[in-house]
């Protein structure tokens, strides 16, 4: 019973559209059986983040305005990614655009529905390592700021509420217990 769907769809109806997301709204029969409304975010890319660590457990966070937060935020690399690309290949371009790194090896560590009670949106996170610096190249919509790091102090600032990005918290809490059981 569990994995049924008690919902009913009587009608859709797309009220936005564009070229990242897509907001439709659902007339439904509720789980009780009741009439309601259902909105509902389709994303066009999935969310690529990326935890860059070198070989002295350093990394690199990414400032900038999040203007539906209207606040300044400190975040791992990420980006979106085309859901008909492999999902590494965007790691890989995030990284070079926002930090101007690469790096040899690439391990995905966690995925996840990024607020799955309106949105189908999918996150795929990366611990990125053995770095190459080059030069970044942000998009022309970002002014980043880009600080390298030690990564306890990253995991400080989630302890702290100084990191509240859903893919970052993930990422270095999710990095800090592979570090425990000698995963990375």
């Amino acid at each position: 019973m569990e994995e049924q769907n008690p919902w009913k769809t009587l009608d859709s109806e797309i009220k936005y559209d564009n070229n990242w997301i897509k907001v439709t709204e659902h007339q439904v029969i509720n789980p009780s059986g009741g009439n309601g409304i259902y909105g509902e975010v389709h994303f066009k890319n999935l969310a690529i983040g990326i935890l860059p660590l070198d070989e002295h457990y350093n990394t690199w966070l990414v400032g900038q305005y999040r203007f539906p937060l209207k606040t300044y935020s400190w975040e791992i690399p990420e980006g979106g990614g085309p859901l008909n690309e492999d999902p590494l290949e965007s790691a890989r371009r995030e990284l070079l655009e926002e930090t101007g790194m690469s790096a040899r090896n690439w391990k995905e560590i966690q995925r996840m529905h990024l607020s799955n009670s309106v949105s189908d949106e999918l996150s795929i996170i990366y611990i990125a390592t053995d770095l190459i610096q080059g030069i970044a190249m942000p998009e022309e919509t970002e002014q980043l700021v880009v600080k390298k790091i030690p990564f306890d102090e990253a995991y400080q600032m989630v302890l702290n509420n100084e990191i509240t990005d859903s893919m970052s918290v993930a990422a270095i809490l999710k990095a800090k217990l592979m570090m425990l059981e000698n995963l990375i």
